[in-house]
């Protein structure tokens, strides 16, 4: 994928850039989702937030050919959650995950996370891995 370099971690700029690869250009794009050329420049320039309803974002997805359950599918979400500044809703499900979040969270700002707090953590991996 073609992403800016400067933001490549940025919901607009993976949107613009699978935009691109599906060779759609934005009226296009818009007038297969249904959507506001204007406010889909902005979103991809990162001037406004991706939108937050869940159905539009698959419809947007679903265009942009990101298959559900693909790394594409989850990291477009990811990426307007992270945008939006909030979780992931599937991840705020998960009340075990969620219990590691502030460990989490810490652990990125350098703070070391106690014995008990990697245990439960790593545990918490495992599970996911069976």
């Amino acid at each position: 994928m073609n992403e800016s370099k400067s933001e490549p971690y940025r919901f607009g700029s993976f949107f613009e850039a699978c935009r691109q690869r599906r060779r759609l250009t934005l009226r296009e794009f818009c007038k297969r989702a249904g959507c506001d050329p204007a406010n889909i420049s902005r979103m991809e320039r990162g001037l406004i937030q991706p939108p937050k309803g869940h159905v539009i974002l698959e419809r947007y997805a679903t265009v942009l050919g990101i298959s559900a359950g693909s790394d594409d599918w989850y990291r477009f979400f990811d990426l307007a959650a992270a945008d939006q500044g909030i979780v992931p809703a599937d991840i705020m499900q998960d009340k075990e995950l969620v219990k590691v979040l502030p460990v989490f969270f810490r652990t990125l700002r350098g703070e070391k996370p106690t014995t008990i707090e990697l245990r439960r953590i790593a545990e918490k991996l495992r599970r996911a891995g069976e």
